[in-house]
């Protein structure tokens, strides 16, 4: 199997990863799991895709194919990387767990002037219109989306998913659960086993 990318979220750092990485046990070498620094939110998400697209070309040079999962805005990141800054040659399958794909109302409150990460993310962003426009980079990419529906981070937790490739509401009730949880590390650890 090609290597695996992690990508965290906002307010997250690589060791979120943790439980997932003893489910898979070694499974899935190499791996790499970034830290994309947001500063609180203020570094925008473009910024942070072409830093994602550094750690990858650092890591396995510019041709490897690679397996991605990003667990709430790295879902987004990794999707800007994809379809923006040429990740789509080497991308073989994207999960997106959790992720404002269509931004999030939890968003629409902070000001994208200071925060412009979290912009990035309102619902109707300038940013998720971009990537929505065209999808002809993201159509060769597995995708695969994973929400719960009771997700208030983000909001509404049924909308987290990406506008290709097939959807899971996972069993649990939260956000966090959704990357923390055992039944959601079990679903998810199984998906990235598959050949």
């Amino acid at each position: 199997m090609p290597p695996l990318v992690l990508v965290h979220g906002l307010w997250n750092a690589p060791r979120l990863f943790n439980p997932l990485r003893r489910e898979l046990a070694d499974r899935r070498e190499p791996l790499l799991i970034p830290h994309l620094p947001h500063r609180l939110g203020a570094v925008g998400l473009m910024d942070l895709a072409d830093l994602l697209g550094s750690h990858v070309e650092a890591a396995f040079g510019t041709n490897q194919p690679i397996d991605l999962l990003g667990f709430s805005m790295g879902g987004v990141i990794i999707r800007l990387w994809i379809q923006l800054l040429g990740g789509h040659r080497r991308a073989r399958r994207f999960l997106c767990v959790g992720s404002p794909q269509r931004g999030t109302w939890a968003a629409q409150t902070f000001p994208s002037r200071i925060f412009r990460g979290i912009g990035d993310m309102k619902r109707g962003s300038a940013l998720l219109r971009r990537l929505d426009a065209d999808l002809s980079t993201l159509a060769p990419v597995d995708c695969r989306s994973y929400y719960c529906r009771t997700d208030i981070t983000v909001f509404p937790g049924w909308e987290a998913r990406l506008p290709l490739g097939p959807a899971l509401c996972m069993p649990v009730f939260t956000h966090r659960q959704l990357i923390e949880h055992p039944l959601a590390i079990g679903i998810l650890s199984r998906e990235l086993l598959q050949p």
